[in-house]
């Protein structure tokens, strides 16, 4: 049970997790419910022990199985990890797999070129890690009281110090490319529903877009090539879908279904199914956009 790593998983780990999140969005297709929309519940997880947030597609694999299990917690560790807290995981419970990328060294080289320039390769590992709630002997830490105009305050002046060009006006999101903007509707045209406000679907919106935004050659320079060819474009809007819900996760915004986005579902079925690496490559090409922000906001309020 409290093994932290298993062959077979860690010879095909990409599959074993795409697979899950493959069910998940199947799942949910009808609904536009994806397995980063879980209402005003969902959190960025974190690792009990260390206090490090989970990156990736660590974040969506978590997210899926605390949408199958039922769990609200947000903390996650290994079994060792726990029994180091002085917790306890309870009998019979089964871990979730998570995967994390391992560092080889290059061998000393007898060539000048290959040992000025030493490639290190990487290489996947399988991890089990348990939630909170399956777990005796642990309580989380208090969160640090916050109202609803606090958090809403907080991301505005998040959206504002990005320093990204915003405008507003029209019926469509969208990133204008060619102009460098973001273009969004006025605020009064964003409805809410029985989990978010109005304000939350706004800002659910707008981080999507600026996620977007990240990607643009004098940034991050996102580009997929040939590996998703006619699919770059829906990979692209995955990225973004993705790298929203972390934000909206860090910020404590609901990020709630897009039925305008229900036209990629079957892009992104198609992409994982052909290529079990493409889910890893949009969750952390989305938690470079998302840092990307985050380091942009950091920078400006030091200032």
């Amino acid at each position: 049970m409290h093994s932290e790593s298993s062959s077979p998983l860690a010879r095909d780990v990409h599959r074993a997790i795409t697979e899950k999140i493959v069910d998940a969005i199947k799942a949910g297709a009808g609904t536009f419910q994806m397995p980063w929309h879980r209402g005003a519940n969902v959190t960025r997880p974190v690792n009990a022990h260390t206090k490090t947030v989970y990156r990736g597609i660590n974040v969506i694999a978590l997210w899926v199985q605390s949408m199958t299990r039922g769990y609200l917690s947000g903390y996650w560790a290994t079994y060792r990890q726990w029994q180091k807290l002085g917790a306890q995981v309870n009998r019979g419970q089964h871990g979730t797999v998570i995967v994390f990328y391992k560092k080889i060294e290059p061998s000393p080289s007898t060539t000048g070129d290959e040992q000025d320039n030493p490639r290190r390769s990487l290489f996947a590992r399988a991890s089990r890690v348990f939630n909170a709630e399956q777990v005796t002997g642990w309580e989380p830490p208090s969160p640090e009281p916050k109202t609803r105009m606090d958090t809403l305050a907080e991301v505005e002046d998040f959206t504002q110090r990005t320093g990204a060009l915003i405008r507003h006006g029209g019926d469509e999101a969208y990133y204008n490319r060619k102009h460098d903007e973001i273009v969004v509707p006025p605020r009064g045209l964003f409805k809410g529903t029985s989990t978010s406000s109005p304000m939350d679907s706004y800002y659910a919106v707008l981080l999507h877009e600026m996620t977007h935004w990240t990607g643009a050659p004098h940034r991050l320079a996102r580009e997929f090539g040939q590996r998703f060819g006619d699919n770059a474009y829906a990979v692209e809007e995955l990225v973004a879908e993705l790298g929203s819900a972390f934000l909206c996760a860090d910020l404590g915004i609901t990020n709630e279904p897009r039925p305008d986005h229900a036209s990629y579902v079957a892009s992104w079925l198609n992409v994982l199914k052909r290529d079990p690496k493409a889910v890893f490559t949009a969750a952390s090409r989305a938690s470079a956009g998302a840092d990307y922000l985050a380091n942009l906001v950091a920078t400006a309020r030091s200032a």
